[in-house]
């Protein structure tokens, strides 16, 4: 697959359409690929894989344990993406992320300064328990998400292509956590929920990771390949009735808006137009996934949850009375079904 024909595609050609046929095929290989390291994860893995198609930031919600950081360390390894780990901690400052700029003597006496990269600087980073960290080094991510680059004393410093940040979370009623920002929830294309595996996953687990250890993962795709297959799937064509079952669920989910009595009174705020874009770009990913050459409105339904949970807020009383925001977002499904 190349990138020279990826910009002048057109609805209904047979080019693009062979070229999505591809890319299918690949991204069956990869998701192959990532379960013969994932056991029991075949949603999660999903998701995973349309945020990438999709160009967009991923955060993993989960206890610890149920493997986020292994499926993220296998991403990198599939796609021949240059990863790096940070454990974020409380300790952690904002430098440790984007770098610094350090003063230096050369021999002749003359001082100046040179700018140290930090850890931003590569294709796809693993921010380990972002909300361990202080609100202060959370914020130092926000630049890097939406403008993939970093502004360090005075000076923009452009970060690889493609980036992408995949975040672990660990429930926020767990100690020692400090819930992320609105602006930065915003800017992760899609929340995933990590659940226990079932029973016969779990037994693979057991036995897999308990004996003779294999860390080979196969390689699918390159740096390139990925950054090609995103283009392609701006140019997957949407059909009306899926861009105004967007529209309809998103709007729905606005309190000011919103003709459902439940979301009036117990939502906060809802969605903005960063929901529509994402749930966009993500029903054409997960078309492309399925085998498919366009999506339909059970593609949004599908991908409503990981897409939307994440950009609601529920009012203090909804709160108090033990609803959850999954529970609006159904009601938001009943409306275009």
């Amino acid at each position: 697959m190349t990138t020279q024909t990826t910009d002048t595609f057109e609805p209904g050609d047979t080019a693009l359409i062979d070229a999505l046929d591809q890319l299918g095929a690949q991204i069956v290989q990869a998701r192959e690929a990532i379960s013969e390291v994932i056991f029991g994860q075949g949603r999660v893995i999903d998701e995973t894989l349309i945020t990438l198609l999709a160009g967009g930031h991923l955060l993993l919600i989960g206890v610890p344990g149920l493997g986020k950081t292994r499926l993220v360390e296998a991403l990198g390894t599939v796609f021949g993406l240059e990863a790096r780990r940070v454990q974020f901690t409380p300790d952690l400052m904002p430098a440790d992320i984007l770098g610094s700029e350090v003063l230096e003597e050369s021999e002749m006496g003359r001082r100046s300064f040179r700018f140290i990269k930090g850890p931003v600087f590569c294709q796809l980073l693993m921010a380990d328990e972002i909300n361990r960290a202080s609100p202060r080094t959370q914020s130092a991510l926000l630049q890097a998400m939406q403008e993939h680059r970093v502004s360090v004393g005075g000076h923009y410093h452009g970060l690889p292509s493609p980036f992408h940040v995949l975040a672990t979370q660990n429930p926020l009623e767990q100690e020692g956590t400090y819930p992320l920002p609105e602006a930065q929830l915003d800017r992760f294309f899609m929340q995933v929920d990590v659940d226990y595996p079932d029973l016969d996953s779990e037994r693979l687990v057991l036995v897999a990771t308990t004996g003779p250890r294999d860390e080979n993962t196969r390689r699918v795709m390159g740096a390139d390949a990925l950054l090609d297959a995103q283009r392609m799937i701006r140019h997957v064509p949407v059909g009306e009735s899926v861009v105004e079952a967007i529209l309809k669920l998103v709007r729905a989910g606005r309190p000011e808006t919103s003709p459902i009595e439940e979301v009036r009174n117990r939502v906060s705020w809802g969605p903005g137009p960063r929901g529509s874009q994402a749930l966009m770009r993500a029903v054409r990913a997960r078309a492309v996934i399925n085998g498919r050459l366009a999506p339909s409105v059970d593609d949004v339904l599908a991908l409503a949850h990981p897409v939307l949970r994440h950009r609601m807020a529920l009012n203090f009383a909804a709160r108090a009375e033990g609803v959850r925001v999954g529970e609006i977002i159904n009601l938001l499904c009943e409306q275009i079904a």
